[in-house]
Order: C-alpha cells, then structure tokens, then sequence
C-alpha cells in the first residue's frame, strides 16, 4: 500500500472532533510514508487532512474538475493538483491511483464517492480495502441501515467483508494494510436470472 484516497467533507462539520481526527490522519500516513489521494480542497476536513500530512512531510495528491476549483478553493500548497474535467473523471483518477480508500465524515459528496468505491469491491471491479473512519460513532446510523440492508435481504454476499470500520486512523491504516480482500461471490441466485 502506498497510497490512500480519502473521502471526506469540504467543511469543518460541527464537532472539533473532526477536523483533530482529520489532522490525525493526515499526519499518521505521513509518519508511514503512504501518499494522500484526495479531493483537493484547502478548506474543511479536506484541508485539514492535506495541511497535515504536508506538515509532517508527507506527499499529497489532490484532484479536483475546472468547475470546483474556485467553488471549493483549491489547495495550490499540495505536492501535486490533478486538475480534470468531471467528477466522474475526478471519481476514476482517484480510484486508480489509489491503494486503498478512507472515508471520514461528509456530506452527501463523500457517501457517494464511498458507495460508489465499495460497489466497485463488491462488483470486483477492483480488490482494494475500503475503510470507515467513525468519529464519534458519525457512522452508526449507516451501520444500522446496512444492517437493515441486510435483514430485508438486499445485501447478500460479501459486501460487509469488503468494510473495515475502524475509530482510530492508525488502527484503521493497520487494518486496511493487513487487509485480505474476500472473493467476489454472486450477488443473484441462479433462480434470480
């Protein structure tokens, strides 16, 4: 694993929790020589990650479409800025680039770059680890509404086994560098098709 994509708001959020666990981060993939891939924004969780892991001598990537530059304010103090066209390229870049993906509290930018990352495990359209980083148990409510997912019988498989969901990012970066990714099974029955 050398470099790690992480997902997270282009705001503070309303918990100092936040933005520390983001700084934490940040500084904890630094410390382990792993690159940041992120969406390349200077503000909010965002800039507190890159802020971070550059404080402590890290390299961070960023990616961020034409149309986000000035809206998000984009982070000219990073080691490399990626501008594309899209999201959708800014989705796929970086996913290729990276080795394995974070997610930390955001809005509804980060869940659907999160879905999106874990569809692709489950679907195998890659095999790299995906990983929860709950602050403050922000990621409880999802967590149930896998469960219910489940109960009802829409996640079958081995989608969960793709999730690692961790409360401390170096205990996370341990889990998700010893991660074994599971085979891909079927997600319909025989009888579904």
């Amino acid at each position: 694993m050398q470099r790690v994509a992480v997902y997270c708001a282009s705001n503070d959020g309303i918990k100092p929790a936040y933005v520390a666990t983001a700084r934490a981060l940040g500084t904890v993939l630094a410390a382990r020589g792993l690159t940041v891939v992120y969406g390349g924004g200077r503000t909010g969780l965002m800039g507190a990650l890159a802020d971070a892991a550059l404080a402590a001598g890290g390299e961070v990537i960023g990616v961020m479409p034409h149309g986000l530059v000035q809206r998000e304010v984009a982070h000219q103090g990073i080691t490399s800025l990626q501008i594309v066209d899209s999201m959708h390229e800014r989705k796929a870049m970086i996913a290729e680039m990276a080795d394995a993906f974070i997610t930390m509290p955001g809005g509804i930018g980060t869940l659907e770059e999160f879905f999106e990352t874990w569809t692709w495990a489950q679907l195998g359209v890659h095999r790299k680890p995906v990983g929860l980083l709950d602050v403050d148990g922000f990621w409880n409510p999802l967590v149930t509404l896998l469960d219910q997912l489940e109960h009802e019988g829409f996640l079958r498989g081995t989608p969960r086994e793709w999730l690692v969901r961790e409360t401390d990012p170096a205990t996370l970066l341990t889990a998700l560098e010893g991660f074994s990714p599971p085979q891909v099974r079927r997600w319909l029955r025989m009888s579904d098709t």
